[in-house]
């Protein structure tokens, strides 16, 4: 008797192992922790598996275009859905808007940052973070920023630059950098340090769109689900303006 118990419990793993339904994922990392909370909600009412992989933008866009096997793309801006859909590289129709993003300068020390960012302008640091413009629609935006206060070209020594707004967020949270431009989504459920809420008039809107990269099944069902009420209030939740 159990012999054959242990033998079901192994097929029943096997089983499971073998056909549960899944779909791969390439995130923009500003949206991390937002689409961990999504993918759990989703997978709890499924039982199937959202695989995501986080990174910047402009390369998840060369990936996919260079045919990296990806079900669905969820982006840091509105241009690379665009052009993949174009490009044929994203199924015609698909392509949504999930989030507007809002970008903050922010330190994980208390009182270091002002509500008006008038730090930035002291220099009195010595390094400031910010994602890479050229792959990272918050890099770019820091950018803008910096430009329009007049200070992209003083502290362009100052700058340590990483690949996407989650290495940018690693630097200053690990100290390397004393402040940075990152994304509210990151940092407002953090509980410690300070921070400036950027005037949106200070750069372009972030508008963030997703789009299908393929057929599945579990891909589909998931934007579907993204796109309903209870997502939509997560993601609201996690700092995203509607």
């Amino acid at each position: 008797m159990k012999y054959i118990i242990t033998i079901l419990l192994v097929l029943n793993i096997f089983t499971h192992t073998t056909y549960a339904a899944e779909a791969r994922i390439a995130v923009a990392s500003n949206f991390t922790n937002t689409i961990k909370a999504l993918a759990k909600q989703f997978e709890d009412k499924s039982g199937d598996k959202i695989i995501l992989v986080f990174g910047a933008t402009g390369r998840f866009y060369a990936q996919i275009m260079n045919g990296a096997p990806f079900d669905a793309f969820f982006s840091a801006d509105a241009r690379r859905p665009t052009l993949l859909e174009k490009n044929g590289m994203a199924l015609a129709g698909s392509r949504f808007t999930y989030a507007q993003g809002k970008i903050v300068l922010f330190s994980p020390k208390s009182d270091y940052v002002d509500s008006a960012g008038a730090i930035l302008k002291k220099k009195n640091y010595h390094y400031l973070a910010i994602a890479n413009p050229k792959l990272a629609p918050y890099g770019l935006a820091a950018q803008q920023v910096l430009q329009k206060m007049g200070l992209w070209d003083d502290l362009r020594y100052q700058m340590v630059r990483g690949e996407n707004i989650g290495q940018a967020y690693q630097f200053v949270n690990s100290g390397n950098a004393e402040l940075g431009f990152v994304a509210l989504s990151q940092i407002k459920r953090l509980g410690f340090g300070s921070y400036w809420e950027v005037p949106t008039e200070l750069y372009s809107p972030i508008i963030q769109q997703a789009v299908l990269v393929s057929h599945n099944t579990v891909a589909k069902d998931f934007i579907r689900f993204v796109q309903s009420d209870e997502a939509k209030a997560i993601i609201q939740d996690f700092g995203y303006q509607k």
